[in-house]
């Protein structure tokens, strides 16, 4: 289940930093949707002009039942189009590698490596499309101004998306994601999901650096030759 979860939203919170949006066309709060244009109209122009991506990150994971959240660190490193690297540095070391549909998760704990493909394994093909951008956010989700205070650092309005009702399997797990981006830069600073089950993962992203030519091989997993492959398990039938 944790590595379900995991899984989920990894691909969701990485693959988002580096999709495009558009805001929901109703009208919600007229100032409120201006602001929300002005921030999504930056920020699809930063990740348009991004063709790789790397990142540090913190994630806290409240599972409903749990008292205390569980908090991970580690390096994302993304390159367009379909390449994916997310490392969980402490308290466990896990290499999470995606080309295109093929997904590899190392843990050099066990000595195993899961193969399997992302639209078996994701809770939706939505993140795949993404990745290879083939679609936009505005496909899956409506995007609208956060309610309540709803800024982040320097005031900037936080952006809420919903899920469109679609039948598809993110709308049955997901319930909404609030997204934050860094004043002056509009890189995105932080993510945050809110699964109906009560569960919520917030990331956290520090020292974003682009376009600096992440060469090919970094993507390219380098397993020990006594690892154990272990086929994944089918989350989600495509």
């Amino acid at each position: 289940m944790m590595r379900a979860t995991r899984m989920a939203c990894v691909m969701i919170a990485a693959l988002l930093c580096m999709a495009t949006m558009s805001p929901a066309q109703e009208t919600v709060d007229e100032q409120a949707l201006k602001e929300v244009e002005e921030v999504v109209k930056k920020l699809q122009s930063r990740y348009e002009k991004t063709k790789d991506l790397q990142a540090d990150f913190t994630q806290k994971t409240m599972i409903e039942g749990f008292e205390r959240p569980m908090t991970s660190t580690g390096k994302v490193y993304i390159k367009k189009p379909g390449r994916l690297r997310w490392n969980y540095l402490d308290p466990a070391t896990e290499n999470i590698f995606v080309n295109k549909d093929d997904v590899k998760v190392y843990v050099p704990e066990h000595k195993q490596v899961l193969v399997g493909k992302l639209t078996q394994m994701a809770a939706s093909k939505a993140p795949l499309e993404l990745l290879q951008g083939a679609a936009k956010l505005e496909e899956s989700f409506q995007v609208e101004p956060t309610p309540g205070k709803g800024r982040g650092v320097g005031g900037i309005r936080l952006l809420t998306l919903l899920p469109k009702s679609h039948g598809q399997e993110t709308t049955k797990t997901l319930q909404k994601i609030v997204v934050e981006v860094f004043p002056k830069t509009y890189y995105i600073r932080t993510v945050s999901l809110y699964e109906i089950s009560g569960n919520v993962s917030h990331f956290e992203f520090s020292a974003p650096q682009a376009n600096v030519g992440l060469a090919d091989d970094l993507f390219e997993p380098k397993f020990p030759a006594d690892v154990e492959i272990v086929k994944a398990p089918v989350l989600n039938q495509p």
